[in-house]
């Protein structure tokens, strides 16, 4: 039975119907979820009771997966399998952070508009997001169309914008919340990437603005000019007209697109109730210098 797709929003993003993630799908479903991909941008699976196993299996069958974490304390791993991402507020009991944990500080950073990977030399394609136990209250997932903003820009500003080249590392998402402190094996592995300004996506065919809080400079441009473009281009990204706004239920399974959209997380009372959502991420094909301009 062919999927049914629900929009969520006027510009993309979709609920799938027809599909059971306990069962790893084919080539021909997982060709249909790529193709409803270039077109919403954005999907939300429903009551997916996956464990982790299952949850990594579905992620393999959609591409080849991200490696590695971008974390600090990358020792300090609850998780079955070193490459699902830990996206909670859990220590390795289980328990809450505590409030001063530099993990708690640095997971703050997600609440920044940004793309996953970014700050890798080949970034993430999509994230797949699990709700395992899910807050009362808050803790929203917003994501904000690049392709749309895009769109939207004058001609002048994307004749400008076309052939920009910037740099991205998790040090300057982080350093916009005060947070410095890095071990020099952590300095390593954070140094800074380039990345094209404007992707052109393949499936799709459209271009979209590739914007991200990790981005701390523009190549060939002084740093004061730089962040001054990149701030009103976040303004105009993340107009309210472009973002639709995730509520989470428990079991919830949201893939994104990181070529075409920025995403942030919501705040809630992180240190009264628990969190615990578990991330699967493919990586893209080859660093976006690589890649088709448009």
């Amino acid at each position: 039975m062919a999927l049914q797709f629900s929009p969520l929003h006027p510009l993309f993003a979709a609920e799938v119907h027809g599909l059971d993630l306990r069962s790893t799908p084919g080539p021909e479903v997982c060709a249909e979820i790529d193709r409803g991909m270039d077109r919403y941008g954005v999907l939300v699976f429903r009551d997916q009771a996956l464990d982790d196993d299952q949850q990594m299996a579905f992620g393999q069958a959609l591409g080849p997966l991200e490696q590695d974490r971008g974390v600090v304390d990358v020792h300090k791993n609850r998780l079955k399998h070193h490459n699902m991402a830990d996206i909670s507020n859990l220590d390795l009991d289980g328990s809450l952070l505590a409030a001063d944990d530099r993990r708690r500080m640095f997971n703050l950073g997600n609440r920044l508009w940004h793309s996953d990977s970014s700050f890798k030399k080949t970034p993430a394609k999509y994230s797949m997001l699990h709700g395992r136990v899910v807050p009362p209250d808050g803790a929203d997932t917003e994501f904000a169309d690049m392709r749309a903003a895009w769109d939207a820009l004058a001609p002048a500003m994307q004749r400008k914008l076309l052939p920009l080249q910037t740099w991205h590392s998790l040090i300057y998402s982080r350093a916009k919340l005060g947070f410095v402190e890095y071990t020099d094996e952590e300095r390593a592995r954070f140094a800074p990437v380039p990345q094209r300004m404007v992707r052109f996506h393949p499936g799709s065919g459209r271009r979209s603005l590739y914007l991200s809080s990790h981005i701390g400079r523009i190549e060939g441009m002084q740093v004061p000019e730089a962040m001054a473009l990149l701030r009103d281009l976040e303004e105009h990204a993340t107009q309210r007209s472009f973002v639709y706004a995730h509520k989470w239920r428990l079991h919830d399974l949201v893939m994104w697109d990181n070529r075409s959209l920025l995403h942030r997380a919501r705040a809630f009372e992180d240190t009264v109730h628990k969190r615990d959502m578990r991330r699967v991420t493919l990586t893209d094909c080859a660093p976006t210098l690589e890649q088709r301009a448009g």
